[in-house]
C-alpha cells in the first residue's frame, strides 16, 4: 500500500491590510478626558493656580471696568443730551477786524425771535458789578463769580431748574434781588434763599438757587439780577452778552445759518454762533480717547498675566517629568501630552478671565451706582475679554506644552 502524504498547507503571506489590522490602535482621548487630564494638574497645585490666574483676572477686570464705566458714562451723557435737547443755539459777540469785541444790539433777542423756526429767545448781559458774601471782603476777591442781567424767560428757554426758592419775575426784577448759580452759591457759602449778599455796593436779597445747567455752564458761576435792576443799580447799558434760542428740531441748521446776519446784518462775521450740545458731544470723544489709553494699560496687565501663566506651565513641566514619562510609556503619544498641557494653560487663563470679567462688572456697577449713572456693559466686551484671556493662555502654554511633548519616555523617567 502506497502511503500518500498530504501536502503541507502554508499560510498565505500577510497582506498590507492584515498587517494593519494587527497593529495596536493608538489610544484616543475624548474631549471630557482631555479636560479631566488638563484639570488634574490645576487641582494638585491650587495655590499656584490661583496666583497665576490672578494676574489674568486683574488685566481682564481693568479692561472690563474701563469699557463698562466708559459705556455707562456715555449712556448718561446721551441721556442728558436727549433730555436737554440739541435744538438750543447761542449767539455771542465776536471780534471785529481790529480785534475788539463787537457788542450785540440791545434788541438782539427780539430780532432772533422773529425768525420762523425759532420757538423762544432770551438773553443775559454781563455787568461790571461784583458780588461778595459781605461788605468786609475786598473788591478784588470775587471768587470768579460774574454778575449778569437776565431776562425773565431764561429758565424756560435753556431748560434750567431751580434748586430752591424762585426765579426773577415782574414783581422782583426791578428790586435788588438775585438768583445764584449752583457754583456761585457754593462759593458764597449760601445754601438757602433768604440771605443777603453784597452786590454792586449794596445789599441784594437772594431769592433763588439754581441747579447745575449743563447746556449753559457759564450760569453756574453767575449771580443773576433783573434787567431793570441791573440798569438802575449797576449801570448796565442794556446790551446782551449771550442770546439763547430754542428752535424747532427740524430747523436747527437753517436757523444757525441766519442767526449771525439777523443779529448784525452789516458784519455777520463779528457774531459768534454755537450749539451747546456740541460741547457735550465733544466730551464723548475726549472720553473715548482716555478710555483707549486705559484699555491699553489693561492689555499690558493681561500680557503680564500671560507671562505668569507661561512661567507656571514651564515649572509644571519640569516638576511633572515622571508623570509625562509614565504616560508616554503607557502609550500616550506626543499630541496627547501637548494637548494636556495646552488645555491646562487655556483653562487656567480662562478661569482668570471669567473671574476678571465678574470683578470688572462689579466695579462698574458700584461706580455707576455712586454716580447715579445707568449701568451698561456691552456683552461683546465681556465675551471678548474672556476670549482674549483664553487666547493669551493658549499662547503662553504653547511653548511649555511643546517642550513636554518632545520628552521621550526614557528621557523623562531618567531625569525625574
Amino acid at each position: 500500500m502506497n502511503l500518500r502524504t498530504k501536502p503541507r498547507l502554508t499560510p498565505p503571506p500577510p497582506t498590507a491590510t492584515t498587517a494593519r489590522e494587527k497593529l495596536p490602535t493608538p489610544a484616543r482621548l475624548r474631549p471630557r478626558d482631555v479636560i479631566a487630564v488638563g484639570l488634574s494638574g490645576l487641582r494638585g497645585r491650587k495655590l499656584r493656580a490661583v496666583l497665576s490666574a490672578l494676574g489674568i483676572a486683574i488685566g481682564v477686570a481693568a479692561m472690563v471696568a474701563v469699557v463698562g464705566i466708559g459705556t455707562s458714562s456715555e449712556a448718561r451723557l446721551n441721556e442728558q443730551i436727549a433730555k436737554l435737547g440739541t435744538n438750543l443755539l447761542t449767539v455771542g459777540p465776536g471780534t471785529s477786524f481790529t480785534g475788539d469785541q463787537s457788542p450785540l444790539p440791545s434788541d438782539a433777542d427780539a430780532m432772533v425771535e422773529r425768525i420762523g423756526p425759532v420757538e423762544s429767545a432770551t438773553a443775559t448781559g454781563k455787568t461790571r458789578g461784583t458780588v461778595r458774601r459781605n461788605d468786609r471782603i475786598g473788591e478784588g476777591i470775587t471768587g470768579g463769580i460774574e454778575v449778569q442781567a437776565a431776562r425773565l424767560d431764561l429758565l424756560d428757554t435753556i431748560g434750567a431748574k431751580l434748586r430752591a426758592g424762585r426765579f426773577l419775575d415782574p414783581a422782583t426784577e426791578r428790586y435788588p434781588t438775585v438768583v445764584l448759580g449752583s457754583k456761585a452759591a457754593e462759593r458764597l457759602g449760601i445754601d438757602a434763599p433768604g440771605g443777603q449778599v453784597w452786590l454792586g455796593g449794596q445789599w441784594f436779597t437772594v431769592i433763588g438757587l439754581l441747579e447745575p445747567v449743563p447746556l449753559a455752564p457759564e450760569l453756574d458761576t453767575s449771580a443773576l439780577v433783573g434787567w431793570h435792576a441791573a440798569t438802575e443799580y449797576l449801570g448796565f447799558d442794556g446790551s446782551p452778552t449771550t442770546v439763547y434760542t430754542r428752535t424747532a428740531a427740524s430747523g436747527v441748521e437753517s436757523v444757525r445759518d441766519v442767526l449771525a446776519p439777523t443779529v448784525n446784518p452789516k458784519n455777520p462775521n463779528e457774531v459768534k454762533v454755537s450749539r451747546p450740545s456740541d460741547a457735550l458731544a465733544a466730551q464723548l470723544a475726549a472720553k473715548d480717547t482716555f478710555n483707549a489709553l486705559l484699555l491699553g494699560l489693561g492689555a499690558v496687565a493681561l500680557l503680564v498675566g500671560g507671562v505668569g501663566v507661561a512661567n507656571t506651565m514651564v515649572i509644571a513641566v519640569l516638576e511633572r517629568r515622571q508623570e509625562i514619562g509614565l504616560r508616554r510609556a503607557l502609550g500616550a503619544h506626543r499630541g496627547q501630552i501637548r494637548t494636556q498641557f495646552l488645555t491646562e494653560a487655556v483653562t487656567l487663563a480662562g478661569l482668570g478671565g471669567v473671574a476678571g470679567a465678574l470683578l470688572g462688572g462689579a466695579a462698574t456697577y458700584g461706580y455707576a451706582a455712586v454716580k447715579d449713572w445707568p449701568f451698561e456693559i456691552p456683552l461683546m466686551a465681556l465675551a471678548g475679554a474672556v476670549a482674549a484671556s483664553a487666547a493669551v493662555g493658549a499662547i503662553a502654554g504653547l511653548y511649555p506644552a511643546s517642550r513636554a511633548a518632545r520628552l521621550t519616555p526614557t528621557e523623562a523617567l531618567a531625569t525625574s
